[in-house]
């Protein structure tokens, strides 16, 4: 019987070997063309928003991308497959350059990595460059690659330098970001001058002003622009496009002089896919220098601002302490060895500094080095600045021509108005000049992202919070949604949070609403859109984490209360539709959830229960917090058994209406909060989501202004437990008095109790 694999004779049959590969070409087709694909879209990313430095945020180095860059450059560590014609070498010098493409373009991704995982990174990449060079080499030995020797030459020279660049950037960003938190730190406190300065302003104008600040302090921080901006980073992008014009030059130099070349004659194992890696590889490296180049040539245009002339003008080139700080760090530190030999201690210890001290001096050499193809660029591109700033200059002169000068003046006038926020750029050692560049790249993100909020205004709780105006004021629910009449389960009280109440009431509404469905529908939509600001204030102020169980608890019942009308399976409108009165559904829901904390305490056998209540089980919290809302409901009715069902719907949603709008009244504070303590890496993205917040809910920071709070301490008004304790505090002799508009020393100015801390 004839084997798998192998001839009559016996021996290996090889004639199918080389037939799958056409179809691996395409594979190294697709990932070339995933890496294009992601590269374009940070490009135009990058202009759309102009954000000249172009963040990664498609085409970032880890794991994945490097595995695809593996798969794109496979024909750079091909080592035995034959590529005879022309195309088929042109594809092995694209994919080397296409490696040099990647480096470069994902350079400013770097900033955004914690320290291991920038380690990790930057090996792993470094192993790639050391197997695509080697082989390369091997190539080039064994006549696999036997033409376009210079090209291959200097593209991995420049694949070398590209590679060191982002060593050398990886050792400057620890310390980087340990002085922009610290100057972070000092111009937030700055901020929160400002912000007690101008006490008298609007709540709406003054948190505007407020995130102006931290936007710019955030922007300006943010790792990948701080990437962005080094001189190592925009040196890379004069060697991305130096690497992609050698690849052009190439090209042309094949299909338009091919009697410069000797090709043999022959057909590559890839066949056609060949052309198709290519011309793919091609576009990619297209695509992968726009970001890279205008990198460098941003770099270039602001390093000699304003006059032309002064591009002439050789500046200063030193290094920045940031730059050798953690090498110093490193060469200070002792290593924790053990090894009982004196000698051999000293040996090592000598040897490490030695290493550092040369470590240090090519740190040095490559960052004057960077700083050096910066200044040199500028001679090179001399004329095309003069030229622009003519061009700028005449397009300037017809736009005046015929202009208002009312309008120049009302410009000038609304410039003025502006606030000052160059105090707040966080910059680096070297980097007075470009402080113009950094405050012109996002000139009115704040207007735009506050108009994009404003498109975006939940209606359903804005009419729900209207209601407030008509109040006695005070926000009463939250005083007397729960009573401390009402007899605990002979278990210690979990604490309250302000959703898992929202919830409750809101299911207690749905059950006893039995004619007008319409009014329910409307309650449960903007009870919806409530908890979405709820859940804000609450992830961004509940800093110890510890009603994290209870606010989970209050999402899974509302996704079961909104979507099917069910509180722990019980079926809310069923019991509103029997015709029952009000005061017997809710009896019978608080018997219900008595019965379920019942049956919860028999089962108990590992004794949760005795565990803190915080960290109950949901169903508990849920059963818990329904038969103290039931009971204080049935308190509050006293013996009045007739009251419809309309009143007792429109008491649910007065106190809802209070809980929902004390806990918004934190939203300031929950933003600021927020912006402060996030990390550097997310520091920007979370004040761009604080002033789409801000758009969101400048109709209910509006509306909660003219409500009285108890106290003006931003601190004591984020707990509802510390609220309700105030409360006592006010009127010590009534447990559960509701206070009203006549008689409550509740603090009136809108201007105190919404101050940012």
């Amino acid at each position: 019987m004839e084997k798998i694999g192998c001839t009559i004779d016996g021996n290996l049959d090889d004639s199918k070997f080389n037939e799958p590969i056409p179809w691996i070409g395409l594979y190294v087709v697709a990932a070339s063309a995933a890496c294009a694909i992601a590269m374009a879209i940070d490009a135009f990313h990058g202009f759309r928003y102009r954000k000249f430095w172009f963040p990664c945020k498609y085409f970032a180095l880890n794991a994945t991308t490097l595995t695809v860059i593996a798969v794109a450059v496979k024909l750079s560590v091909d080592l035995n497959t034959s590529m005879p014609r022309s195309h088929d070498q042109l594809a092995k010098l694209s994919s080397t350059v296409f490696m040099c493409i990647v480096i470069s373009n994902s350079l400013p991704s770097l900033g955004n990595m914690s320290n291991k995982e920038l380690m990790m990174n930057v090996v792993a990449l470094g192993i790639l460059v050391i197997t695509v060079i080697v082989n390369i080499c091997i190539q080039l030995g064994t006549g696999v690659i036997y033409v376009f020797f210079i090209e291959h030459v200097l593209v991995m020279f420049l694949m070398v330098v590209l590679f060191g660049i982002v060593l050398s950037s990886a050792l400057a960003i620890p310390a980087t970001k340990f002085y922009l938190d610290l100057k972070y730190d000092k111009k937030y406190k700055r901020a929160k001058q400002e912000s007690i300065n101008h006490a008298n302003d609007s709540i709406t104008q003054r948190l505007t002003d407020d995130l102006e600040r931290y936007w710019v302090m955030a922007h300006t921080c943010n790792p990948q622009f701080v990437m962005g901006r080094l001189a190592t980073c925009t040196a890379s992008g004069a060697f991305c496009l130096l690497s992609a014009l050698t690849l052009a030059e190439a090209m042309l130099r094949s299909y338009l002089m091919p009697r410069s070349f000797r090709f043999c004659v022959g057909e590559s194992d890839y066949k056609w896919s060949s052309i198709l890696i290519l011309v793919t590889q091609a576009v990619a490296i297209g695509a992968g220098t726009i970001a890279p180049a205008m990198r460098w040539f941003t770099a270039i245009k602001f390093t000699c601002p304003k006059k032309a002339s002064r591009a002439c003008r050789v500046k200063r080139l030193w290094v920045e302490k940031y730059w050798i700080k953690k090498l110093h760090h490193l060469k200070e530190t002792p290593l924790d060895l053990r090894i009982y030999s004196r000698q051999c201690r000293k040996l090592v210890h000598n040897t490490k500094n030695k290493v550092l001290v040369v470590c240090i001096w090519i740190q040095i050499a490559v960052v004057v080095s960077s700083k050096s193809v910066r200044l040199t660029s500028i001679y090179f591109v001399y004329l095309f600045l003069i030229f622009h700033q003519s061009c700028k200059k005449l397009v300037g002169s017809f736009r005046c021509t015929g202009t208002n000068p009312n309008f120049d003046a009302e410009l000038d006038t609304n410039n003025s108005c502006k606030l000052d926020l160059s105090r707040y750029v966080l910059r680096l050692e070297g980097e007075e000049e470009i402080v113009d560049l950094m405050m012109g790249c996002d000139r009115d993100a704040t207007g735009h992202w506050i108009r994009m909020g404003r498109k975006k205004q939940p209606r359903y709780l804005i009419q729900l919070l209207e209601k407030l105006s008509t109040s006695r004021g005070g926000f009463e629910g939250v005083y007397n949604f729960d009573s401390n009449q009402v007899p605990s389960l002979d278990l210690e009280e979990p604490p309250n949070s302000w959703a898992l109440p929202v919830v409750t009431l809101t299911s207690i509404a749905v059950a006893v609403s039995n004619t007008d469905f319409r009014s329910v529908k409307e309650l449960i939509n903007c009870v919806h859109e409530g908890l979405i600001y709820i859940r804000i204030v609450e992830n961004s102020l509940d800093i110890k984490r510890d009603l994290v169980n209870i606010r989970r608890t209050a999402q899974i019942l509302w996704a079961e209360v909104e979507l099917h009308y069910k509180w722990l399976d019980v079926e809310l409108r069923e019991m509103a539709l029997q015709g029952k009165s009000p005061r017997d559904i809710i009896s019978e829901l608080s018997d219900i959830a008595k019965n379920k904390f019942s049956e919860y305490q028999k089962i108990d056998i590992i004794g949760c229960l005795r565990d803190s209540p915080s960290k109950w089980p949901g169903e508990l919290l849920a059963a818990n917090s329904m038969y103290r809302a039931c009971q204080t409901l049935l308190l509050n009715m006293g013996h009045k058994s007739n009251e419809c069902s309309k009143a007792m719907f429109e008491r649910l949603t007065a106190m809802i209406t209070d809980l929902i709008g004390a806990c918004l009244t934190n939203l300031q504070h929950a933003i600021s909060i927020k912006c402060h303590h996030s990390s550097i890496e997310e520091r920007e993205e979370i004040v761009r989501m604080g002033i789409l917040l801000l758009g969101k809910s400048e109709k209910i920071l509006e509306i909660l202004s003219c409500q009285p709070l108890p106290s003006s301490n931003p601190e004591l008004l984020a707990c509802i437990n510390e609220w309700r304790a105030l409360s006592k505090e006010k009127d010590p002799l009534s447990c559960d008095s509701i206070p009203t508009s006549s008689d409550s020393n509740f603090s009136t100015s809108p201007d105190l109790y919404l101050r940012i801390e």
